[in-house]
């Protein structure tokens, strides 16, 4: 593996050092024989000491780690003890940690959750998205009925907001527990100082309305490690939830995601070795609680299949991924067909990581 990021001054903004390298191609895409387009980013991979164990690209570029940090982002839910006062289980940290497909298995359980807390799908403060999920979809339209919030990706990590805020006393209405200022969004802000050894930056608006801190690409892998080996760096409450947060998400591949997605192909293939986490805009993280590592990737155009091929070809050079599983070859080798099914092309890592 090679070693190869910048140590420059960051900010939310902050772009390459005037005449610094591009980053490295993590992934390309093949129409025929033909190079029809390159994926370029960064990845680091650390250990729970912040140590660069190895590096490829800017790692140390700030980013917004979008949905790859909701591991983070449900710490205060475990480790305030709000988690066991509610009754809650594996299935619903994982949940809280999920960017799901919006089919039954997560609608339901959300609901129930929320029903739990004394409260409906109106509380939900994500607004409202189609499910991927394609049976779901198929239901709604047979039954005339529209998405609602529960169908959003980031219900649980909502629920698990509006969660804390009743244990905290904070619940003053759906708006605060987004607002930055309040106890909820300022106990996710300094578990993530604290998993990261940074200082968070922003914060930016995500997509589903909560606030989202930026962290260097080295930062969240250093996150990720610390979730593989918590007693390593954390002690007390917050070491414990990271250890259940983890393992959760490694149990429940199928409510963090849904069946094609790549985050849940990948936790599925390492039979519970390791926990995968996509975010929009090119973001992937990996916790491996086997090596005591974290992984981190950014792909710079914010090419989701890119960032799916160079996580893939990252966990085989770890020795955690077979390139032979099918996890691998809808990932890092994914073929590429067109409307009447025929085979026009692949994915696949780029040179870097081959």
């Amino acid at each position: 593996m090679t070693d190869s990021h910048d140590h420059t001054a960051h900010g939310l903004h902050a772009h390459a050092a005037e005449g610094a390298p591009a980053n490295p191609v993590l992934a390309e895409i093949w129409r025929g024989d033909i190079l029809e387009c390159s994926h370029r980013g960064a990845v680091a991979v650390c250990n729970a000491a912040g140590e660069l164990v190895a590096a490829w690209g800017h790692v140390e570029r700030v980013h917004l780690p979008r949905s790859a940090c909701k591991m983070i982002q449900a710490l205060p839910l475990v480790d305030s003890g709000a988690a066991d006062a509610a009754g809650l289980d594996d299935r619903h940290l994982a949940l809280a940690c999920a960017s799901h497909g919006g089919a039954e298995i997560h609608t339901r359980l959300v609901a129930d959750w929320l029903a739990g807390i004394g409260l409906d799908a109106g509380a939900l403060g994500c607004g409202v998205m189609a499910p991927d999920d394609a049976e779901m979809r198929k239901a709604l339209r047979a039954q005339g009925a529209e998405p609602t919030p529960l169908h959003h990706m980031c219900s649980g990590k909502h629920t698990g907001f509006l969660t804390l805020a009743r244990h905290l006393g904070a619940d003053r209405g759906e708006p605060d527990y987004l607002d930055p200022a309040s106890p909820v969004q300022q106990g996710v802000r300094d578990a993530l100082a604290e998993v990261s050894d940074e200082e968070p930056q922003g914060p930016a608006i995500d997509g589903c309305s909560a606030p989202n801190f930026g962290l260097t690409l080295k930062g969240m892998a250093t996150a990720m490690a610390r979730f593989a080996d918590p007693a390593a760096r954390l002690t007390g409450r917050r070491a414990e939830a990271a250890s259940r947060l983890a393992a959760a998400m490694a149990a429940h591949p199928l409510l963090i995601g849904y069946k094609a997605s790549s985050a849940t192909l990948l936790t599925e293939a390492s039979a519970g070795a390791t926990a995968t986490k996509s975010g929009a805009e090119g973001g992937f993280v990996a916790i491996l609680p086997e090596k005591g590592l974290g992984v981190a990737v950014k792909v710079d155009d914010g090419g989701d299949r890119g960032a799916a091929a160079a996580m893939a070809a990252v966990l085989a050079r770890l020795g955690l991924l077979d390139r032979e599983s099918p996890a691998y070859r809808a990932t890092a080798e994914a073929p590429i067909r067109n409307f009447r099914g025929t085979l026009c092309g692949h994915v696949c890592p780029g040179p870097a990581l081959m």
